[in-house]
């Protein structure tokens, strides 16, 4: 029987050190020192560390979509965005944020890096409709905009600049400033008048 707890420290341990070293220079069995477990006992739990980096992503997504569901419990679209903006500068726990792990998935893990990101996209879709719904409710996006497409460029503007970050960065950047100059125009975009008011 898997014993869940053991499954989530795994990964847990083996996030850490991907996010500080990188996954390429991280070995089962440094993952194993680190947890003082021996490497008969983590195949038990994870046949290779390809099974583990999937399991890894699938649980960033899991906490990804954790965090949009947080903001979407609002219930009040102005503090929704005001929210999004200040995480967007300090998420740290999201893989779409570290260079380094995102060189690595591209180029050794290019299967599960496709469908991390075809999951990422679905779920920041799904949430950003959400979000815009609401906020038409509440007068502050604008009535003739068409959500689901709206919802889909965001996304996949997202999903585009995971892919070329080294563009980015060869011009200067980082994720963290894009991410927040590509949601303050997306917010300027969405916005009715009223809206624009607030944001301003």
């Amino acid at each position: 029987m898997v014993n869940d707890k053991i499954v989530n420290n795994i990964i847990k341990t083996a996030g850490e050190m991907f996010f500080r070293l990188g996954i390429r220079s991280v070995s089962i069995d440094d993952i194993c020192r680190e947890l003082g477990m021996s490497k008969k006992t983590f195949y038990v739990y994870f046949e290779s560390k390809d099974a583990l980096v999937a399991q890894l992503l699938q649980s960033n997504i899991a906490y990804i979509a954790s965090k949009m569901e947080e903001l979407l419990q609002m219930k009040d679209f102005r503090k929704l965005v005001s929210r999004f903006m200040k995480r967007q500068e300090a998420e740290k726990n999201d893989v779409r944020r570290v260079p380094q792990l995102v060189y690595d998935l591209k180029k050794y893990y290019p299967r599960q890096f496709a469908e991390f990101q075809t999951n990422c996209f679905r779920t920041q879709k799904e949430y950003i409709m959400a979000y815009l719904e609401q906020g038409q409710q509440e007068g502050l996006v604008r009535a003739n905009l068409n959500i689901e497409l709206t919802a889909v460029l965001f996304a996949k503007l997202n999903s585009d600049a995971i892919n070329d970050f080294e563009v980015i960065e060869g011009h200067g950047h980082n994720m963290h400033q894009l991410s927040h100059t590509a949601m303050d125009i997306f917010v300027r975009g969405i916005l009715s008048e009223e809206g624009m008011k607030l944001y301003q």
